[in-house]
């Protein structure tokens, strides 16, 4: 598989009347055609602000973006963070394109579905009218929007909830684009319209061999597609691997916390869910050392206090699967429980 979109020692800040807010703080990972990484974590941890700077949409007077972020470009690659901004907007929807959160406000109730599809075609095929239409019409299709060439002229208030987001993965493949960052794509949806927007998009990614950027909250949803996983926690990846190893075996206590929070049907020796004790740090003032030290219960098995003043390193038993903790391999053995959750 060639690699088409690599992010490397990303920094994303914003300055504040209060302080400067590090969102994001030296993030790093890689994704291959066809490929599904997953980015996970709580509200505020830094996900949609990863995805936004991959597509070039913060406020470059106001945001301090500094790192790597290489996206393939045919035989070319594209620095996104030194790029002008006419080489970004040239890359947006055409090579890497993005479903945005909330199908219900990210559409214009002004217009119809056929001028918001048309647009985003004409931005790199100008005065191709006709042609746009016709893309338009047979991505709804595509989509399995039923008689599409009937409902692009609808507005957007003329379709469910569900069918909205199957407008919106069709606008943002209007242009063929190898790197599709979803954000949140099945938030507000019911179970059964989830399940078939997953799928929509698995069948779409093996057409267009697709790579995805998968940004969610929903472990089950992470288990159901994805490849790889980052586990994100105050702005950084505390934990990256293989999907089943993150399941499975995981190696920091911050995972190990969301896959116990996970309701399991059918285990009938299940208690009561177990919650992440405290609240997720500001992200003005973080703590000295480990951010999720204030709420680990593995902190004490460090030795020095080491998890109040230290920030651990991503380090791990392999090249693939890393973790940022500081507790020993031979104590996390004994510490963590065998898990069997996906």
């Amino acid at each position: 598989m060639k690699e088409i979109l690599s992010v490397e020692n990303l920094k994303v800040s914003f300055p504040t009347d209060d302080g400067l807010v590090r969102a994001v703080d030296d993030v790093s990972f890689t994704l291959n055609e066809g490929e599904t990484v997953a980015i996970v974590g709580e509200s505020g941890s830094g996900k949609t602000v990863t995805s936004l700077s991959i597509m070039d949409l913060h406020n470059r007077r106001t945001a301090q973006v500094s790192g790597s972020i290489k996206i393939r470009d045919g035989a070319n690659t594209v620095e996104v963070v030194s790029a002008s901004p006419e080489e970004t907007r040239s890359l947006r929807g055409r090579v890497v394109s993005m479903i945005f959160q909330d199908p219900m406000s990210s559409l214009h109730p002004y217009y119809k579905i056929s001028n918001q599809l048309c647009e985003s075609y004409l931005v790199h095929h100008p005065r191709q009218k006709k042609a746009a239409l016709d893309k338009a019409i047979s991505m709804l299709d595509l989509v399995g929007i039923p008689q599409p060439d009937k409902r692009v002229h609808d507005y957007p208030h003329q379709f469910s909830g569900g069918m909205r987001q199957r407008v919106m993965i069709a606008m943002a493949l209007m242009n063929d684009p190898k790197v599709l960052i979803a954000d949140e794509p099945t938030t507000a949806l019911d179970v059964t319209v989830q399940a078939q927007i997953l799928t929509l998009l698995g069948d779409l990614q093996k057409q267009f061999n697709m790579g995805i950027v998968l940004i969610t909250h929903d472990l089950g949803v992470v288990a159901q597609v994805s490849d790889r996983v980052n586990v994100m926690y105050a702005g950084k990846i505390v934990e990256s691997g293989p999907v089943d190893d993150i399941f499975y075996k995981p190696l920091a206590p911050y995972t190990l916390g969301l896959l116990n929070s996970i309701p399991r049907a059918g285990d009938k020796k299940m208690g009561r869910l177990s919650a992440i004790a405290g609240q997720p740090p500001s992200m003005i003032n973080l703590p000295k050392g480990c951010s999720f030290a204030p709420r680990c219960e593995f902190k004490e098995k460090v030795s020095g206090g080491r998890c109040l003043s230290e920030m651990p390193d991503l380090t791990g038993i392999s090249s693939e699967h890393r973790s940022r903790c500081h507790v020993d391999e031979k104590e996390r053995q004994k510490l963590f429980p065998t898990l069997a959750v996906k």
